[in-house]
């Protein structure tokens, strides 16, 4: 079993991607979401046997075993029977997302986010021409915080679709079975669709319990997008998958453009692949490790930086900060950036409920994450002289 401690920050500097070499080398990054622990070992063979054998050529998806394996994945991790002839691959969820908005609404046809949301949400829905409609999501002391009536009052105004993310990306948040046999309940109503992200489904820690939307059986007009690159830290392997759980929806990925299985990374099916096969006892000693991470986070803060508000997740790497009472404006990751020289995604970019906020990712060895909240703590604690 891998010791996610077994990573200096020095060997991280070493790193070309984006997250070590975007900033010069006295900043900590905290973004963008990715982790910063080595490949399962299934993942590490099944690439080092590509490359040694010189297959690096294009991708095949179909007949493949990547859909067979996501189902095999899917019936043990959830028990969520999917139907691998529903399955089709794709280079990235939001490239799916673009795609299937397309086939799915009209032109300017709202399309509902809660905010917080993913920042390319808003981008995305606007690239292909539609209109993305705010929902905030309810408080963290709401005991169930998908806002249903929200997203009822949007339906009725004439939105379309409901871009659901769940896990909730910033917060953490995992929705109930309650609360989506609700959120299936309304979109029928109105002839609506929802395409469910759950990138970071597999991320979903100790006492929480994840619900694929699609295994839900009044979720007819709905397809969830997935892929193992959180899971598993693979992102820029560009391999994702979306999910068809009836008919209608099988029908709907029949239309997407006949050239999109080749722009997904042949190294990314077979790494996804391997995840999904033979990736889960690495993928539980990761979810061990977050989650002690995660409590580590809150006593870090709690002790040396009491005025930034932190509410665990109960799922994902990424914690969502309430800065409001440092006084630091809507963007404090600026600030955190100048004085701490720690980079921590500005909350602003998540929407209006983001201004006071910033996202940090405890993906990392701990080590890391100390100096980190180290450095927090200490521009947290002097803003006015700093």
């Amino acid at each position: 079993m891998d010791d996610f401690d077994d990573l200096t920050l020095d060997k991280l500097r070493h790193r070309r991607s984006e997250k070590w070499a975007r900033h010069p080398p006295d900043v900590l990054p905290s973004t963008p979401a990715e982790m910063d622990f080595l490949p399962a070992p299934a993942i590490r063979d099944v690439l080092a046997a590509a490359v040694a054998a010189g297959d690096l050529g294009y991708a095949r998806a179909d007949g493949s075993g990547l859909a067979e394996a996501f189902a095999g994945f899917a019936a043990r991790r959830f028990g969520w029977s999917v139907d691998a002839e529903g399955v089709v691959a794709l280079p990235e969820i939001m490239v799916g997302v673009a795609e299937l908005l397309r086939v799915l609404t009209p032109p300017g046809a709202g399309v509902v986010i809660m905010t917080p949301a993913y920042p390319p949400f808003f981008s995305v829905i606007a690239e292909v021409g539609r209109r993305a409609v705010e929902v905030p999501l309810l408080g963290p002391d709401a005991a169930q915080r998908l806002p249903l009536d929200g997203i009822r009052a949007a339906f009725a105004a004439g939105a379309r679709a409901f871009l659901l993310c769940n896990p909730h990306n910033p917060t953490g948040y995992v929705a109930t079975r309650e609360e989506l046999l609700a959120v299936a309940e309304i979109v029928a109503e109105h002839d609506g669709v929802v395409l469910s992200a759950e990138i970071h489904a597999p991320l979903t820690l100790n006492g929480a319990s994840h619900v694929p939307f699609c295994s839900l059986p009044t979720a007819v007009n709905a397809l969830v997008l997935t892929s193992a690159s959180k899971g598993w830290n693979i992102p820029g392997l560009k391999c994702a998958l979306a999910v068809a759980g009836s008919a209608p929806m099988h029908d709907a990925l029949a239309q997407l453009p006949v050239d999109l299985p080749d722009r997904v990374g042949h190294l990314g099916v077979l790494a996804t692949t391997a995840a999904y096969a033979d990736g889960e006892e690495w993928l539980d000693g990761l979810l061990s490790y977050l989650g002690e991470n995660r409590g580590a986070l809150a006593n870090l803060l709690a002790e040396r930086a009491p005025l930034v508000r932190y509410r665990p997740g109960q799922a994902t790497y990424l914690a969502w900060l309430d800065c409001r009472e440092l006084g630091l404006g809507d963007d404090p990751a600026a600030y955190f950036l100048e004085h701490g020289r720690v980079a921590l995604t500005p909350g602003p970019l998540f929407g209006e409920p983001g201004h006071g906020f910033a996202r940090l990712n405890f993906g990392t060895p701990r080590a890391v994450l100390e100096q980190t909240i180290e450095r927090i703590a200490h521009a947290a604690a002097t803003p006015s002289q700093s």
